[in-house]
């Protein structure tokens, strides 16, 4: 099969060039890598970006009154305009650089949560959650006495306005929601939810790791307070995350960290602080993984996210008919293949599933020596593992360099493992 997708104007071929792993092997064969939900590849244009800062600059920012502090403080800053620009945030001051999506969420649960929340107040989350948009919320109920409530979930894993709203109570301050389930690629209503957290007049917290990654996200449209994700799934470089937030809960947030480059004054008893976003990032920050990530925004917005997007829907529709085909297989979520076609669910680019009785690990180990990378296990989702009734999945996860082929590879792997295990 062709690489091209039905839509003839991607330019597969030409952005597989852009990444120059994609040229190696794994194994000894063709490397297919099918785990960009846990971490993407990085185009040449990252590297470069990261390079040059790191031979050409390398200096710190914000401190220095010399030419080579000045233009790293002139590219850093254009990187945190290049991150406000792809999520459509109102000011640079609501776009705080953090070390990955995790850090982003504690900020939130200690910075606000902590501060705000008292004894039964409620929190409503869901169990599609990734461990970093759940942990930091039973860790501030149990600190503050409030309550942590979740959504009912249809049958396969689904989240309604009317779920939502069974829930909600005249106590409700807080929704903390994912924009897409990095186990089955599920996307709930954000904006209907959005909608009914105005009314309760709750925070509405969005984890964005897989969402932003992978679709169109424009905050202002999309009516949530706070939005968390990272550089690392979205072409940029690990240890780099940001925070979007209003500024005006911003503003009356605490910081999580203390130190230099946060402060205005420092006296023997007391310290004033910086506004945002310097309250939040105290400290040398990693330069050149923010300059990176400025270049990686700038990399997905020349392709277009709405592209992107289109092209994992034909990859995520072929994977689940050819996925389907293998004997055995169990596919977990709102994913179909009439699904996908037809709009019965909204996934984004992953496809969980089990073979058989095989343990999701032994299933990868037989794909690792395919040359197919993928993700085994629990994926920091056990409530969600819980609901599914599995310990783990194998899960496929697909980004803007994958093609049908490497998929057909992926299939041709699972029948691979029902030999071995015969």
């Amino acid at each position: 099969m062709s690489r091209r997708t039905v839509s003839r104007t991607y330019p597969i071929d030409r952005i597989r060039t852009e990444f120059p792993i994609l040229g190696t092997t794994m194994r000894g064969k063709p490397l297919a890598y099918l785990d960009s939900g846990a971490t993407s590849l990085k185009p040449q244009v990252v590297v470069d970006a990261e390079l040059h800062y790191l031979t050409r600059i390398s200096a710190n920012i914000h401190r220095g009154v010399y030419q080579l502090s000045e233009e790293a403080t002139v590219r850093f800053d254009e990187a945190r305009d290049s991150v406000r620009q792809f999520i459509n945030a109102g000011d640079e001051g609501e776009v705080i650089f953090t070390k990955n999506a995790t850090e982003s969420s504690n900020i939130i649960a200690f910075g606000w949560g902590r501060k705000f929340l008292k004894t039964g107040d409620e929190i409503i989350t869901t169990e599609l959650e990734h461990h970093a948009n759940l942990v930091p919320w039973q860790q501030v109920a149990a600190a503050t006495g409030a309550k942590l409530l979740f959504v009912p979930l249809d049958p396969v894993g689904r989240v309604s306005p009317d779920a939502v709203e069974s829930v909600v109570t005249e106590r409700t301050r807080v929704m903390a929601v994912t924009g897409m389930s990095n186990v089955t690629g599920y996307m709930p209503p954000l904006r209907d939810i959005a909608a009914i957290a105005r009314r309760a007049g709750a925070v509405f917290v969005v984890d964005g790791a897989q969402l932003v990654s992978h679709h169109p996200v424009d905050v202002q449209s999309l009516g949530c307070d706070f939005l968390t994700f990272s550089a690392h799934k979205m072409c940029g470089p690990t240890g780099v995350g940001a925070l979007y937030g209003r500024r005006d809960l911003l503003e009356a947030m605490d910081p999580l960290l203390y130190g230099g480059d946060m402060i205005v004054r420092v006296g023997k008893e007391s310290a004033t602080f910086k506004g945002v976003p310097d309250k939040f990032e105290s400290g040398t920050p990693n330069i050149s993984g923010v300059i990176g990530f400025g270049a990686a925004v700038r990399y997905l917005q020349g392709i277009g996210m709405e592209a992107i997007a289109g092209h994992e829907q034909e990859l995520l529709a072929h994977a689940v008919r050819r996925v389907g085909e293998v004997p055995g297989v169990a596919i977990y979520g709102p994913v179909t293949e009439q699904g996908v076609a037809g709009g019965v669910s909204e996934p984004g680019g992953i496809l969980s599933f089990n073979l058989g009785d095989l343990h999701p690990h032994d299933v990868g180990a037989v794909l690792d020596g395919e040359g197919v990378a993928v993700r085994t296990g629990f994926h920091c989702a056990q409530p969600m593992m819980q609901f599914l009734g599995v310990p783990g999945t194998v899960r496929a996860s697909f980004y803007l360099y994958n093609t049908f082929e490497e998929i057909d590879r992926l299939v041709d792997a699972l029948n691979k493992t029902l030999e071995v295990f015969s």
